[in-house]
């Protein structure tokens, strides 16, 4: 690894129709984008320096999985749930738990729980 300092880590999710993308992400998220730097470009962040970003690149959408740690997967399951976004079944590894949410592109939202051990 390089010693220069990492200061942000941006998730780039390629669709091919930006508006239903947009209306996708907004409604798990539960806010429109944070920062629209060109046309057909939407940027989130998720956590302080973590975004996604959705981009138009129809010849790699659905072709990419963004992995989202969050402290308690049921509850990230409901607020979806809510919000009137699909998650699929909680995976249990024991060490962590697992679910995903599949874009209109295509593209895998891989929310993961960490399971304290002992």
């Amino acid at each position: 690894m390089s010693t220069s300092k990492i200061v942000s880590v941006v998730g780039v999710l390629p669709v091919t129709d930006h508006e239903t993308a947009v209306k996708w992400y907004q409604k798990w998220i539960g806010r429109g984008p944070d920062v629209e730097p060109m046309e057909g470009v939407a940027e989130w962040e998720l956590a302080k320096n973590a975004w996604i970003q959705v981009s138009v690149d129809p010849d790699s959408a659905g072709r990419t999985t963004v992995v989202v740690g969050v402290e308690d997967i049921e509850a990230q399951r409901s607020a979806c749930a809510a919000a009137g976004v699909d998650m699929g079944a909680v995976n249990d590894y024991g060490f962590v738990k697992t679910a995903e949410a599949v874009d209109p592109a295509g593209n895998k939202i891989m929310f993961v729980q960490e399971v304290p051990q002992g």
